[in-house]
């Protein structure tokens, strides 16, 4: 299959309609902060209401934010590692629904363990599937600068969040030298991309989040959905205070 400009073979899981829609990349941090996260999530949801399809690398972080914010059918994991596989281990349940759900990547054999050069190889493709890119948070040096590389190659529009001084220094770096774009605006950011006369669709609603939104007890949480409380929790879904769930 023809991506933009470069030819990439892949193996895939899930519905190939979604590679027909608009999209949108998302990368960032793997431990981002919660202001981060928040965000993240809330952008993720409106383009998903929009009909905008999220692209992202199914890791810790940033990625499994934008993939949970989007709910597994309107969202692409492209995967550093094969098809069968999957990495990271703690987002297995997050994987296996986008496999239901939404679409899985690979340009790797089916069950290849994941190297260090295939999470550069990823990241060129997640780039190129969306039309633009969104960087949660990245910290100078970290893998998400990889990803910032590609977009500029690709001409690809960049737009970071308004982040703190000292904080996510390599988005504050990129507004620095004009490289990308403040999001100032969600609703608004979100309504100049797909045009103000577009219409809002329903989304798939996520059971566990609708849940955790009412603050259950830690041990509430883990009796209802024993498979999505340890993930949620390391991949910042969640944050568990005083034995309560908080999103």
């Amino acid at each position: 299959m023809l991506i933009n400009d470069f030819k990439f073979d892949f193996s895939y899981k899930g519905n190939l309609d979604l590679l027909e829609s608009k999209k949108v990349s998302i990368v960032g941090s793997r431990k981002p902060s919660k202001y981060s996260r928040e965000i993240i999530q809330n952008l993720a949801a409106l383009f998903a209401k929009y009909g905008v399809v999220i692209v992202s690398g199914g890791a810790m972080g940033i990625d499994a934010v934008a993939h949970t914010g989007a709910t597994a059918s309107n969202t692409i994991a492209v995967l550093p590692c094969g098809i069968n596989v999957r990495y990271p281990s703690v987002n297995k349940n997050l994987l296996n629904a986008i496999e239901k759900d939404g679409l899985l990547l690979s340009q790797f054999k089916d069950d290849e363990k994941p190297r260090n050069y295939y999470f550069v190889q990823r990241n060129e493709v997640v780039v190129s599937l969306g039309e633009i890119l969104i960087v949660g948070e990245a910290d100078l040096n970290s893998g998400s600068m990889r990803s910032i590389e590609f977009a500029i190659k690709m001409k690809k529009k960049i737009y970071v969040l308004p982040q703190r001084i000292g904080e996510s220094e390599a988005t504050n770096k990129l507004v620095m030298e004009n490289k990308a774009e403040f999001i100032y605006n969600l609703e608004k950011f979100v309504l100049d991309f797909v045009g103000k006369s577009a219409t809002k669709i329903e989304t798939i609603k996520d059971d566990f989040l609708l849940f955790c939104a009412q603050n259950p007890s830690y041990d509430e949480a883990l009796q209802k959905f024993p498979d999505r409380v340890f993930e949620a929790e390391l991949s910042g879904e969640i944050e568990v205070k005083n034995g309560k769930i908080f999103t």
